[in-house]
């Protein structure tokens, strides 16, 4: 039986420890590790990441010179909103039982471990660089918003309107979390009214203010197809050009992982991403481009009217993943600037296609 590898503090990993995690993933065999640098990586809200450079005492092949780890928030209200949120166990849970089963380009996962009973976890991951890190306040230009929209679709594909995701454990949990969210709407709206009144365009705190009677209606539907959905599928996420550009792009950061309709991931990103001139001008291109993608790749009977209904319906989840996440997570400046930012854009999606409109008596 493999000894577990679950170490949650990034401190504690030493070569003694990568080289048994390393072993265990087969990566390597006679090569030991000698010495382990860590350095923080990313721009992740409710987990820390290192980039671990290692050293050995003999050359192996395929030994890698980086991996990158990943662990609980260090900052108790991240991590308090990992636990509460089933964050933690969503991402192990994606590297042990999805992430073989879609198509989306994501990294080896060498260690995969959780407890279930505290949320301490580790995850570690082979080192896609050099890359191209996806940046959520520059946003993207057109040609790499279709190489997501690619992804998007390589991810929904393969487990589209599969029953046996309901059938796992974790998943079942974080649906019934979110519907506790949909509770906590009010007081967490005026909260973030409070706090960005008057950097927030009125009209669009106005939408804000719309959204607990939108989403309590939405998550009543059942009338889309449904499959695993990234559920925070934005730039932050995003690796560009993997491997020195071996693949077109990487998809990071899988906590909020779920099971919903996968038109909302490409909304979401859409909202965020592209500026919003850009997004009106190209958007109608950009989701043919999707559902093109998803024929390609066997998916059947969702024809254009209603991938296009969905998507203008379902752009409420950038609003609500803006005002959600500034309340949930450590406070910082460009954590402001980049929940603004995403607000202000899913704010002015909703507006072009009347989107609260759907979800009205």
């Amino acid at each position: 039986m493999a000894e577990t590898l679950l170490q949650p503090d990034p401190a504690r990993i030493d070569p003694a420890w990568m080289t048994r995690a390393l072993r265990q993933a087969g990566v390597i065999r006679e090569a030991r590790v000698e010495a382990v640098i860590a350095r923080p990586v990313g721009n992740g809200l409710v987990g820390d990441s290192f980039r671990f450079e290692l050293a050995y005492d003999q050359a192996e092949p395929g030994a890698p010179a980086s991996v990158v780890g990943k662990f609980p928030a260090k900052d108790p209200a991240s991590r308090k909103s990992g636990s509460d949120h089933v964050l933690y166990l969503s991402e192990v849970s994606f590297y042990r039982q999805i992430a073989a089963t879609v198509a989306i380009n994501v990294p080896r996962a060498f260690v995969a471990e959780i407890d279930p009973a505290t949320d301490d976890f580790t995850l570690l991951f082979e080192d896609l660089g050099p890359a191209r890190q996806g940046d959520q306040l520059a946003g993207c230009d057109l040609a790499d918003a279709e190489a997501a929209i690619r992804e998007a679709a390589a991810l929904h594909a393969p487990r589209w309107g599969d029953a046996g995701l309901l059938a796992l454990d974790w998943i079942m949990l974080k649906m019934e979390r979110a519907q506790g969210v949909t509770a906590m709407l009010p007081p967490i709206i005026g909260l973030y009214r409070d706090r960005y009144d008057g950097q927030l365009e009125p009209e669009f705190m106005a939408l804000v203010e719309k959204l607990p009677a939108a989403m309590a209606a939405q998550r009543l539907d059942v009338t889309a197809p449904f499959t695993v959905q990234h559920g925070d599928f934005r730039l932050d996420n995003i690796l560009f050009e993997p491997r020195g550009g071996a693949k077109p792009m990487a998809t990071l950061d899988w906590q909020t992982v779920g099971v919903g309709t996968g038109v909302i991931d490409v909304a979401y990103f859409l909202s965020a991403g592209l500026d919003p001139d850009v997004r009106r001008a190209n958007e109608q291109d950009l989701i043919r481009l999707y559902l093109d993608e998803l024929h390609r790749r066997g998916v059947k009977d969702y024809a254009w009217d209603a991938c296009w209904r969905d998507y203008r319906r379902y752009t409420l989840n950038g609003i609500l993943m803006g005002v959600f996440s500034a309340l949930a997570v450590e406070r910082t400046e460009r954590g402001d600037a980049l929940f603004l930012k995403m607000t202000s854009g899913a704010c002015q999606q909703a507006q072009d296609h009347d989107s609260f409109a759907f979800w009205e008596d």
